[in-house]
């Protein structure tokens, strides 16, 4: 990786931002002792007083790189956590024409379009670009990013550095510090700069022209809307409140991201309903999350409604109240009557004043947060609007996470589980095979395990056709879930043939276990089991266990396939144990 010590040798190149890229010259100075013709990544100039600080945590706690940047960039005016292959591309003067369009133009974009931009650049990196307005004399922006979100991008680009365009720069030093993150990664970071700088400008308030100053929104005692303004109202970025009223309302804030922040989804979005409603002293409140293949908003949670959520129907986009507020993409604080709507009486709603609040990050958006029924029946002013927008970004934030995590977890059932029969996949119980494994040596567990396989699931398949063998497949893993214990892992191992872990389970008592499974299958009555060359359908069963010579998942695994084989070879629907081959129950074999 090529080391910013060195890097910060070389003497600032100033570039005009409107060069055009293909005109720009590039430093190819040397420093003594250094590397010949690098590009220098780092400014000798520095940044605001106190930002590098901010800048260099956020970077560690977003794990992700950060860029400080008043211009065409190389040179930065900071860098964090620089991904190693966008410095060798940068410091190339033979290849840094390859991210000029892109993270050499991010700080034109971003402050001429002032809000954040999203791109991906060439080497499949994943970046976002936005102002920053914390220095009166400089128009800065940070870039940050320089992420790979996807498996394939990352497999292209090392592709190239292999035998593409990139042979040249190909060094063990261009792979060593590759970021990996997603797009909630990205938005996370964006948000914690964003923080950042509102806390920074009010501290260098005093250098900032009136111009580059965030707006500030104050309510004073007694003020109310005026009759003409819109209903919608623009975002404050302050809300000015006095005394011990504002220590209670910071540490309902701060509270109120660690409430909301749960691992279950449905968890999450209750919570925001619950907390949000405890803020403003609201009695009714729910949660509409935007379904963007239905181009609908679905209620998700709910408090104090008289209907149940599912009986709730969905809200189009543009439509009703919610629907115009998540089109608008601005909050609403305002009464019925205003709206010119009706309250349906079967609502229930005890005042007329509500809240409708869009979630979002940048321009993805999540939902609508309601809010109505104010406790003592006054009416919801700017104020109490402040105060969601100053808990909106961790209601993002949360939406994010609980997104995510639904993903993960469909993902990760879609991942491991069997989709016909329902039970663990192959994949599932190898990993979990070496766990168990793992903690047997460890604690000197005992641990089993069995193959198991449909005797003569072919002349089954053959018989009665394909769909009929599926149905005896899920009979049998019912078959299971009724002779298993809690604790035991039953896994489809493939085609007719299933595995079962039996973790701190002697050879004995798996032995019990699986003689109590060869007979429920035997006893449960198949659609066409009568068919079968027994009369019924039936398994035969090997099983192996932990021991000085079977102390790896693969010896584990092979002994039971063996004693398997066994069970086959000596008339199946039989459960024999490798011990040198010697049978489970008192017979050799398990009773029939």
């Amino acid at each position: 990786m090529v080391g910013s010590a060195y890097i910060r040798a070389y003497t600032r190149n100033r570039v005009d931002a409107s060069v055009a890229p293909e005109t720009m010259k590039r430093s190819k100075s040397k420093a003594p002792g250094l590397k010949e013709g690098l590009i220098p990544q780092q400014s000798t100039q520095a940044p605001p007083p106190g930002w590098a600080e901010l800048h260099l945590e956020i970077a560690e706690a977003s794990t992700i790189s950060l860029l400080l940047v008043d211009g065409y960039q190389p040179p930065a005016l900071l860098i964090a956590n620089n991904n190693s292959i966008c410095e060798a591309l940068q410091s190339s003067p033979e290849h840094v024409k390859l991210c000029d369009p892109y993270c050499g133009q991010a700080h034109d974009r971003a402050t001429r379009e002032n809000e954040i931009t999203h791109y991906q650049c060439h080497a499949g990196l994943q970046c976002f670009a936005m102002p920053l307005a914390i220095d009166a004399d400089r128009m800065l922006a940070v870039i940050g990013g320089r992420a790979f979100a996807r498996g394939i991008d990352y497999r292209e680009t090392v592709e190239r550095f292999r035998s593409g365009d990139l042979q040249e720069l190909a060094s063990d030093e261009i792979f060593s510090n590759i970021i990996f993150a997603d797009e909630a990664d990205l938005d996370h970071a964006a948000l914690r700069i964003s923080k950042a700088a509102a806390g920074f400008k009010s501290a260098t308030a005093k250098t900032l022209s009136p111009e580059q100053a965030a707006p500030v929104a104050t309510l004073a005692s007694g003020e109310t809307e005026s009759p003409q303004d819109s209903p919608f109202e623009a975002r404050p970025s302050v809300v000015s409140v006095r005394g011990a009223e504002s220590v209670t309302l910071a540490d309902s804030i701060r509270r109120f991201a660690e409430q909301i922040d749960a691992s279950d989804p449905a968890h999450t979005y209750r919570s925001i309903v619950a907390r949000s409603a405890d803020l403003v002293q609201a009695e009714r409140g729910s949660l509409l999350l935007f379904d963007e293949s239905e181009n609908r908003l679905k209620m998700t949670a709910a408090q104090g409604i008289p209907a149940a959520i599912s009986e709730v129907a969905p809200i189009a986009m543009g439509q009703g109240i919610a629907g115009v507020v998540m089109r608008e993409n601005r909050p609403l604080v305002a009464t019925v009557d205003e709206m010119g709507q009706l309250s349906l009486p079967e609502r229930k709603y005890k005042t007329r004043s509500f809240i409708s609040y869009p979630i979002a990050i940048g321009r993805r958006r999540f939902g609508v947060l309601n809010l109505a029924d104010k406790i003592g029946g006054g009416a919801y002013d700017i104020r109490d609007l402040s105060i969601i927008e100053l808990v909106a970004p961790q209601i993002a934030l949360a939406l994010e996470r609980a997104e995510w995590q639904q993903r993960a977890n469909q993902f990760q059932l879609m991942s491991l589980t069997d989709p016909l029969t329902g039970l663990h996949n192959r994949r599932y119980l190898e990993a979990r095979l070496a766990e168990e494994l793992s903690r047997s040596k460890r604690y000197n567990y005992p641990l089993s395990f069995m193959m198991i396989d449909i005797d003569d699931f072919k002349v089954y398949n053959d018989l009665n056709g394909h769909q009929a063998g599926d149905r005896a497949l899920e009979i049998t893993a019912q078959c299971f879930h009724a002779a298993l214990r809690k604790i035991d892992v039953a896994s489809r191992y493939g085609g007719e043939e299933f595995s079962i872990l039996l973790p701190q389970t002697t050879l004995e008592e798996a032995g019990i276990i699986a003689d109590r499974i060869r007979r429920k299958i035997m006893t449960t009555k198949f659609p066409h089991g009568a068919s079968q060359p027994g009369g019924m359908v039936t398994a035969s069963i090997g099983l192996s266990s932990f021991s000085p010579a079977l102390n790896s998942a693969e010896a584990i695994v092979r002994a039971a396939d063996r004693a398997l084989y066994h069970a086959k070879s000596h008339g199946k629907n039989r459960a024999y144990a490798y011990q040198g081959i010697q049978g489970t129950g008192p017979d050799g074999p398990s009773s029939q």
